[in-house]
């Protein structure tokens, strides 16, 4: 089970999210969340992010060469895109060195046609609630449809005390989170972190 802890903006949430054996860490650099870092700090914490584990950035709507300057600035691995971007975008990150990950909505997705679906196909794709980051669930009647045949990560609303009843039920590839291990808003519980993760690896 591929676990990504994501919104983190200290050294200590950092390490203990490795410690706890995270496959990747996730830093908010799109604006407007209580969870966004600037790049100097995200470089700082990413230094310190051992071989082996996802350096991951966030970004919504950015234009694509400010993500990927930032992207570089920092050090990091995988760029998120999490707006409208286009599949051309993806491609692109791919083509200078990044992984890319691609997050809909769990109703987004679902609306794709059947065309659209096979062209996402090939990529790694995130599905959210309608509002990510404000630890509310989708629906999962909405992925009666079917979900990603590929590679793909379950969140939204996610916590230590659902994540395995809900990977059980859905079986994603991984999980992803950000509100559920936070003691109060943009604020993360390094307990909680390790206690997701357990929970996590006991659905696999």
């Amino acid at each position: 089970m591929y676990v990504k802890i994501c919104g983190l903006r200290t050294a200590e949430t950092v390490a203990a999210a490795v410690a706890a054996g995270a496959s990747a860490v996730g830093f908010v650099f799109a604006p407007g969340s209580s969870r966004t870092v600037d790049v100097e700090l995200a470089a700082t914490l990413v230094a310190g992010v051992p071989d082996g584990v996802e350096t991951v950035g966030v970004f919504r709507n950015q234009p694509l060469d400010e993500v990927l300057g930032t992207a570089r600035r920092a050090g990091l691995t995988t760029v998120q895109l999490h707006g409208r971007e286009p599949l051309s975008d993806m491609v692109r990150l791919r083509g200078e060195g990044f992984h890319a990950l691609r997050a809909f909505s769990a109703a987004d997705y679902a609306a794709l046609d059947a065309g659209e679906k096979r062209a996402w196909e090939p990529e790694r794709i995130l599905l959210d609630a309608v509002e990510p980051g404000a630890g509310v669930a989708f629906d999962a009647a909405t992925l009666q449809g079917g979900t990603p045949p590929g590679f793909w990560l379950l969140a939204g609303g996610l916590n230590p005390g659902n994540v395995a009843r809900l990977a059980a039920a859905l079986h994603p590839s991984g999980v992803d989170v950000s509100s559920g291990v936070e003691s109060s808003r943009g604020v993360k519980d390094a307990g909680l972190i390790r206690d997701f993760i357990a929970a996590a690896r006991l659905a696999a």
